[in-house]
């Protein structure tokens, strides 16, 4: 990765944020990242894709990131320093999808492009643009493909749901309620989580998006019910630990897991029978996209236009498994190895 020039303010760094801008020299151009976290892979990728392109378009990039996924506070802190560092955008993919609003509004007052990353803002227009996976069908083809995969016995499932966060941001909501819709839940309320009624639902619990949540949130819900055999999970480093708590109390066989990224992590997780199918989304795409649009922003005051009949951008999305079901389109691990990260 692209080594890259100090440019967050003393104060954003006193806040624990990740700063590190693009070692492009183009001083009439900045731009910012703000991830929630520089652990997690998928935004390790997504910030070498917007580094890469930073550079090629001659742009100063600077890059933040929260200490843990739900950092609210270091996210508004570093939109604070992006706009007085005088950026011309800014790449957002936020932890908190509601409370973030008010400083995006004044980020855009500003004259700042906002471009909201694979995490909607609520509402989603907040932001100038939104490029990201539709993270509804994402969930929707993991549903779709468990309840194939069970066939009868869908009926009688027993269902873990490990979402991300008590805040519930958009990426959350979307990718639960996408997954009770495909398996064939009554999803009441799409905007919200937990209001089903469904008897197959044992519980949820919130992973933080990390294995160790993902570890913990499983042995919550296995002493409500041991005899849970599908596991939802809103990403693959909470499958990873979904798993590791399975088979800690000998309880993996015969339990489908589904998740959402298609990281290559997470995609040799499918190769190794951890988890059973993801769906594959393309981070490296969305930054480099992103990218793309704060250049053209800053050169003719272009903004980004949707995907047609979506109000936001599609980057794509794709099922990764090696155990295909009739009616649900999907890739091989082998095509989801090649296109991991994209």
């Amino acid at each position: 990765m692209k080594k890259a020039l100090l440019g967050a303010t003393l104060g954003a760094l006193a806040l624990g944020l990740s700063a590190a801008p693009n070692a492009a020299q183009a001083a009439d151009i900045g731009a910012c990242l703000i991830t929630k976290t520089d652990i997690n892979p998928f935004f390790v990728k997504m910030k070498e894709g917007a580094s890469a392109k930073a550079e090629e378009l001659g742009i100063d990039l600077s890059t933040y990131a929260g200490k843990i996924d739900g950092d609210h506070e270091t996210q508004v802190q570093a939109i604070e320093s992006c706009i007085a560092s005088g950026a011309k955008g800014i790449l957002l993919t936020a932890s908190d999808t509601k409370a973030i609003v008010p400083v995006v509004k004044k980020a855009r007052d500003a004259g700042l492009l906002v471009i909201a990353l694979d995490t909607p803002l609520e509402p989603i227009d907040a932001a100038d643009a939104t490029f990201a996976t539709d993270n509804f069908k994402a969930g929707e083809l993991i549903g779709q493909w468990a309840a194939a995969k069970l066939g009868d016995k869908a009926s009688d499932a027993k269902i873990a749901l490990l979402d991300l966060s008590p805040s519930a941001p958009s990426v959350d909501v979307l990718r639960d309620q996408g997954f009770m819709k495909g398996f064939g839940i009554d999803i009441k309320d799409p905007n919200k989580i937990g209001d089903e009624d469904d008897a197959r639902i044992v519980g949820h619990d919130v992973t933080s998006g990390n294995e160790e949540g993902g570890r913990k949130a499983m042995e919550n819900l296995m002493q409500r019910d041991p005899d849970i055999n599908v596991v939802y999970t809103i990403n693959e480093p909470a499958a990873a630990g979904a798993y590791e708590a399975l088979k800690a109390f000998g309880m993996e066989e015969g339990v489908l897991i589904v998740s959402v990224d298609g990281g290559c992590p997470g995609v040799a997780n499918v190769k190794d029978g951890v988890i059973g199918a993801t769906s594959q989304q393309y981070p490296l795409l969305m930054a480099s996209k992103g990218i793309e649009a704060i250049k053209a922003w800053a050169d003719s005051g272009e903004k980004p236009q949707n995907s047609q009949g979506l109000n936001f951008y599609n980057t794509g999305v794709n099922l990764v498994t090696d155990q295909p079901v009739d009616g649900v389109p999907s890739i091989s691990v082998a095509e989801g190895t090649d296109r991991c990260w994209g």
